[in-house]
């Protein structure tokens, strides 16, 4: 008789996002660190990039936990946003939004505020097709987030299997630390993909689930 297999459902992750939560390392310890300092960013703003999964909106709720500061995402900002504190989430995907952002940021830029931008990459690299908004941006100071180390790549598996409520014993992390590629990306995938498994599968995280997975994207390529 064949073993049957659970219903997946695609139940809400619960992400913790709070100060206590973010784990340091050399690869974004500067970036935290300006954070932390965002009270002397020169006329206050700030870019900070990094790749998907980096901590980017990590960071930027600790920032906002901080200062106080909405966060909304550049594809919905409106010019009515302009506030005493500000993040600005994703904003090289604005698409057909930067004249909200060009509002924006000079009406902060007069009456004062904090403002914080997140991208994947340098303003530079955007595409923008307002001049005025380009340069604007470009003139900001950035800071990025660099690609993890070992350390960070552990505590990273940790938390994104906390977030779905999931135990990983240190064997099998030590096994997919030996596997995984080494980017943000690779490990969000990892995990979303084994707590799919785990549930369709009806029990725990374990190796052979892990190698599976492997094996199955060996057979993709």
């Amino acid at each position: 008789m064949k073993q049957s297999r659970q219903l997946v459902l695609d139940l809400p992750v619960r992400q913790a996002l709070g100060r206590a939560d973010f784990f340091v390392a050399p690869c974004n310890r500067l970036a935290l660190t300006q954070l932390d300092g965002w009270a002397r960013w020169p006329d206050g703003r700030l870019v900070l990039t990094g790749p998907a999964g980096s901590g980017k909106t990590h960071l930027a709720h600790v920032w906002a936990a901080q200062s106080g500061a909405r966060i909304i995402e550049a594809q919905s900002l409106s010019p009515k946003d302009a506030c005493e504190a500000l993040v600005v989430e994703n904003a090289d995907r604005i698409g057909q939004n930067e004249t909200a952002l060009f509002h924006v940021y000079n009406r902060m830029n007069a009456e004062g505020g904090a403002l914080l931008i997140t991208g994947k990459s340098a303003p530079s690299r955007w595409g923008l097709g307002l001049a005025d908004l380009r340069s604007r941006l470009e003139s900001m100071p950035l800071v990025a987030l660099e690609p993890p180390d070992d350390a960070l790549l552990s505590m990273i598996i940790v938390k994104l299997f906390d977030d779905r409520q999931l135990p990983v014993s240190p064997k099998l992390l030590a096994y997919l630390l030996k596997r995984v590629g080494r980017s943000y990306a690779a490990v969000n995938a990892l995990v979303a993909a084994l707590d799919k498994a785990a549930l369709a599968a009806g029990g725990p995280l374990s190796i052979p689930l892990a190698s599976a997975y492997f094996k199955s994207l060996e057979a993709e390529a």
